[in-house]
């Protein structure tokens, strides 16, 4: 209960803050502008959203764990009783935040477009949002405090190793998503890349962890 509780303190804090409302409102902008003409039929134009979602998930994670300044996030370990419910708490509420755009970005072409898909075409298509949004999510946390304390240096380092993985249409767990959706796969095939994705953020916020005890 103590990391649902640091959860809902930074979700808090996050939202107080507005600075989670930048990388909302470019997925919904994107989201926009994908959907805003004919796209095609489903699920092929979803590959561009989750493309984007990537990105925005990354720096949706940056953003929680760069809420509070060093000496707040010193008392709120201190309260939660140590790194391990503060880490925990930041992950679900960044991957809260992934399954939510993952939700908006799978339910915009349904309700703007004249195009509509079967329930496992919908299924696939939110897994592989999830699996872009949890990966952004491991690339967020690992340019973020504890292994880099500013940022501005963390904006820099995502957007780097962002760029660099998204143009690789072969490496997963996002890239694989991509091109199962293009293949029209059915939701099966997407099972792996999700669980590859959360287990490299949960594997991120486990070292950040440990790398924050040995400080």
């Amino acid at each position: 209960m103590t990391a649902v509780a640091v959860a809902r303190y930074l979700l808090a804090d996050a939202v107080r803050s507005q600075r989670v409302v930048l990388p909302v409102v470019l997925q919904v902008a994107v989201l926009a502008v994908l959907f805003g003409g004919d796209p095609g039929r489903l699920p092929e134009p979803w590959g561009a959203s989750v493309i984007t979602l990537y990105p925005v998930a990354a720096w949706l994670a940056l953003t929680v764990a760069h809420t509070e300044d060093p000496v707040q996030r010193g008392v709120t370990v201190a309260a939660a009783g140590g790194f391990g419910p503060v880490a925990a708490g930041t992950l679900l509420v960044a991957l809260a935040g992934d399954v939510g755009l993952a939700v908006l970005g799978v339910v915009w072409p349904l309700v703007t477009t004249p195009y509509s898909a079967s329930p496992a075409v919908v299924v696939a298509g939110l897994l592989a949002h999830l699996a872009a949004g949890a990966t952004g999510t491991a690339v967020g946390l690992l340019c973020a405090r504890p292994w880099i304390r500013r940022i501005g240096r963390s904006l820099l380092v995502g957007a780097v190793v962002v760029i660099a993985t998204a143009v690789q249409p072969w490496l997963p767990p996002v890239g694989s998503a991509v091109r199962a959706l293009e293949r029209g796969a059915g939701p099966g095939a997407f099972v792996l890349p999700v669980l590859l994705a959360l287990g490299l953020a949960v594997l991120v916020a486990w070292a950040g962890v440990v790398r924050a005890r040995r400080e």
